[in-house]
């Protein structure tokens, strides 16, 4: 028998990255299955230019390639990357987006463990900023084979009115404004009468409600191995929740019910895997509660009354600048000292 106390042998930035990698894996196989294979063509891509972005900056300032690329952490921001893009984006806004994220957003600040801002997120927010046409074009589930996704991805014709599909956030929300407007045939209808699109399943957007349980699935999954503590998807999913219901409850034909914002968009993968970044997060318990409830707020409030498909990105970025001051605030005394 062995008896306590015992000692955890620290994780490796390898092995941590690498066990993100593989709780992503039910989330991008649902993804590939609902949405076709062009999500599998994208993740490759980032992957390949996250390694060679990395791998330049690396030589150039002087430190061991193979040691750094080995930790993985390239890898799981490429992928966080063709995650949070369209499925159908051309080759080169994938690959610019995630050299902006490799050498600007974490290089160019010193690397691992330097980096502010998560660099996923802020390669989405400058790339929908900067081609809003391309970053909104996501296609319905099964709508495009996967030859016409190949074709979109490098270089064929983009019609976009035959491509491009209002996500179920977007295509709710039209619907709910219209609903609130006395002169429109829609008025007075709940969001679950109005969910009856071929872009809506059951609780949230056909397919993409799939996707959201793949990414609980693998996030639940990094709990029990203690790579994320339950601080910050919990604290998320719980304010994003109550803001919704709360707004849901008294207006309940303006705005959409808590549980389709849970499932639908990027909110799963961004509680279990985008806010939990340890480098751009916060560290404390309690600064992770708050940092993770400002994020629903920011992340509602956009959705709801904002002008961009999801709100997650542009919520992660602005939490981010407030980490410092939240980590400040949420320090435990030094034992022996009294609270300032």
């Amino acid at each position: 028998m062995i008896n306590s106390p015992f000692v955890r042998k620290p994780a490796s930035v390898q092995s941590v990255m690498l066990q993100v990698l593989l709780a992503l894996v039910p989330g991008i196989a649902a993804y590939a299955w609902f949405f076709g294979p062009g999500i599998l063509v994208q993740i490759a891509l980032a992957t390949a230019a996250a390694l060679v972005g990395e791998a330049a900056v690396l030589a150039v300032r002087g430190k061991p390639v193979a040691l750094f690329l080995g930790d993985l952490s390239a890898i799981v921001t490429a992928w966080l990357i063709a995650l949070t893009f369209p499925p159908i984006a051309p080759w080169w806004l994938t690959v610019t987006g995630t050299l902006l994220a490799i050498v600007i957003v974490k290089q160019l600040y010193g690397g691992l463990g330097q980096n502010p801002f998560n660099p996923a997120m802020a390669a989405f927010c400058l790339m929908i900023v900067a081609y809003p046409a391309l970053m909104s074009q996501w296609p319905a589930a099964g709508q495009l084979d996967a030859r016409t996704q190949l074709d979109l991805i490098f270089g064929g014709a983009r019609q976009i009115d035959a491509i491009t599909g209002a996500t179920p956030l977007d295509a709710l929300r039209t619907a709910l404004r219209s609903a609130a407007d006395p002169a429109s045939t829609l008025h007075g209808l709940r969001a679950a009468q109005l969910m009856d699109g071929p872009a809506f399943g059951l609780i949230g957007g056909h397919g993409g409600e799939w996707v959201a349980l793949g990414y609980l699935v693998g996030g639940l999954w990094l709990l029990q191995r203690r790579i994320i503590t339950w601080h910050i998807p919990v604290a998320f999913c719980a304010a994003l929740f109550a803001a919704a219901g709360l707004l849901w409850a008294l207006k309940p034909e303006g705005f959409a019910s808590p549980l389709f914002h849970l499932a639908s968009g990027g909110t799963m993968l961004g509680a279990f895997f985008i806010l939990t970044d340890p480098v751009s997060g916060a560290t404390t318990a309690r600064g992770k509660l708050l940092f993770a409830a400002g994020a629903a707020i920011f992340t509602y409030v956009i959705r709801v009354f904002g002008a961009y498909p999801d709100g997650i990105a542009f919520a992660t970025l602005l939490m981010n600048i407030c980490v410092p001051l939240i980590d400040m605030k949420t320090q435990a005394p030094v034992f022996g000292h009294k609270k300032d």
